[in-house]
């Protein structure tokens, strides 16, 4: 199980679901850039966007259009 638990991920406006496809946004472009510069993985991906987003690197940002869409910044 991932540590931390996704209660203490998730803010007040945010949903379970913008918090899942965040990470795996997230994730998603760390696999890629790795992928591109031919480096090994140390740990997995989702793992690592996990530790960012507890550490407050990068945060949901929901539109609110029509169309919305998890951005991550």
């Amino acid at each position: 199980m991932l540590r931390p638990a996704i209660t203490q991920l998730i803010t007040k406006n945010e949903s379970c679901y913008s918090l899942v496809i965040g990470i795996a946004k997230r994730a998603r472009e760390i696999a890629d850039e790795l992928y591109k510069n031919d480096e090994p993985l140390e740990e997995k991906p989702v793992k690592t966007a996990v530790d960012e987003f507890a550490r407050g690197e990068y945060k949901i940002v929901e539109a609110s259009s029509e169309n919305s869409k998890t951005v991550l910044q």
